[in-house]
């Protein structure tokens, strides 16, 4: 009895100092306010940083022509899946601009972080939540990638939405409400990446089948399930089956096992999109610092935690960042820095509330000097994350002038839509020379070398060779042009 007396007092001195903290604190910092003005300043600033005039990727011109009636759709091999180029139908389907397209998702993606980070109102203080947000938005990956139709940012956002309004049900908050959130999460993240979304929820799925909390479960059941239905049926239509999509999948990758690939993320922090091989020199410390220390501040909200008796709602997003992460540092032989966004959202919440520990931690003579240090921590951290994302925001740009620019010496050349390119790179200088794309051979196979001399008979066909190759035997005759490092030929009419 005593022990409850004093458990209901220390509850009423709780609530007193909360009441009385909340009275010094400025009205827009108790509500939704500050979360809302990191997403806002963080679709302002991809229209900053990121050029909205900067040319499709490879993969977003996969994606996006799927959707558009201006360009002939790319091959779409077996691991992608339909959800990015629904995110880009509104947009796409009618319209050719790049620069409308950039600015459409930068304000969608904006809007995706403020809901996602709303999904944990209650479980944390607003201001955990609006610095979990800056953090994830201030990496160069996020900004990067927020305007670009990319489907990983999304399964971050999804992973979010999913955990935090999961952990909300469990305490009995919202209802119906965080039921239907975990759902729509879920749904979102197998929408754009089936096998992601598996791997998130995995740690969700044992615990609610421990706990056995069936509501919550056949709501997360039900929105991995509703957002891969589509890509199963592919699977059965196109290839065979799950397990045969599966395999091609995996094969496409470089075959899926036991392959450490924690030093080939460490090469692509310095900006490489896609690390595959992953050879060459690690970035310089400075710039990978950050992600060797993420764990380490993660644990330390985890035992922030602990000792606060709310285990839960961060060993949760910790498990489930885990297994996010897990088969890109472990079961893959390249990298790109993407792959990792669901884990850094996840991550950024227990990183958050360790930081407000430090910040509020020690006696009250040394909370100055800790409040400084983490300030000067942070403010070095955003130094590195923007330098690497000016530079490659640069990189690309170039890259996709190029392509831009190959696309205008086709055209002069008399390869004009409808057409064909094969060969190196015939996807994306495919799209930008408004040609369909064929392969041979290799994982965009879709062809074979006797449809292309065929359609040669009909259409303006073309073959690409990059630096240091032979051009494929059906084009040995064909007329060969230089195009700054690329050897087309081109076949003749009729």
């Amino acid at each position: 009895m005593a022990d409850g007396a004093n458990a209901i007092l220390v509850g009423r001195r709780g609530r007193g100092r909360q009441a009385a903290g909340t009275s010094n604190t400025p009205g827009w910092l108790r509500g939704d306010a500050p979360v809302a003005v990191v997403a806002a300043v963080f679709g302002l600033a991809q229209l900053v940083f990121v050029h909205p005039s900067m040319g499709l990727g490879w993969d977003e011109i996969v994606y996006v022509s799927q959707v558009t009636t201006h360009h002939p759709a790319a091959f779409f091999s077996a691991p992608r899946s339909r959800g990015v180029s629904l995110l880009a139908a509104p947009v796409a389907s009618w319209s050719a601009s790049t620069e409308l397209l950039r600015v459409y998702l930068a304000v969608l993606s904006g809007l995706g972080l403020y809901l996602a980070l709303r999904a944990w109102k209650g479980l944390f203080p607003v201001r955990v939540l609006a610095t979990a947000g800056a953090f994830f938005a201030t990496l160069w990956v996020t900004l990067f990638y927020g305007p670009q139709a990319m489907p990983n940012y999304w399964v971050a956002i999804g992973a979010l939405v999913t955990v935090g309004c999961a952990l909300r049900a469990g305490r009995g908050r919202s209802g119906r409400g965080a039921l239907w959130g975990v759902a729509a999460g879920a749904l979102l993240m197998a929408l754009m990446r089936p096998t992601d979304a598996v791997w998130v929820a995995l740690p969700l799925l044992v615990l609610l089948l421990v706990r056995r909390h069936w509501p919550l479960l056949l709501a997360l059941a039900g929105g991995l399930a509703a957002g891969g239905v589509e890509w199963v049926i592919e699977a059965y239509a196109w290839y065979g089956g799950l397990g045969e999509r599966l395999s091609r999948a995996s094969e496409i990758q470089g075959g899926l096992g036991w392959n450490i690939a924690v030093d080939d993320q460490m090469r692509s922090l310095g900006g490489r999109g896609l690390c595959r091989p992953c050879t060459g020199e690690m970035p310089h410390p400075v710039v990978t610092a950050w992600w060797l220390l993420l764990p380490v501040v993660a644990v330390l909200g985890a035992v922030v935690a602990v000792r606060a008796r709310r285990a839960t709602a961060t060993l949760v997003p910790l498990a489930c960042a885990v297994t996010a992460a897990a088969p890109y540092l472990l079961m893959i032989g390249y990298a790109a820095p993407r792959f990792l966004q669901p884990a850094y959202a996840l991550l950024a919440v227990p990183v958050a509330d360790a930081l407000w520990h430090l910040v509020g931690a020690g006696r009250d003579r040394w909370r100055p000097v800790t409040a400084a240090l983490v300030a000067l921590a942070v403010a070095g951290h955003l130094a590195v994350q923007f330098s690497v994302l000016v530079g490659t925001v640069d990189r690309n740009v170039e890259s996709r002038e190029d392509w831009a620019r190959v696309a205008d010496e086709l055209h002069r050349l008399g390869v004009r839509p409808p057409c064909l390119l094969t060969g190196h790179e015939s996807i994306p200088v495919g799209y930008y020379t408004g040609c369909s794309s064929g392969a041979t051979s290799g994982n965009n196979e879709n062809t074979t070398a006797a449809e292309i001399v065929d359609t040669a008979r009909r259409i303006p066909v073309a073959a690409l060779t990059g630096p240091g190759g032979t051009p494929p035997a059906y084009a040995r005759d064909w007329a060969p042009y230089r195009v700054t490092d690329l050897e087309i030929r081109i076949a003749p009419p009729g």
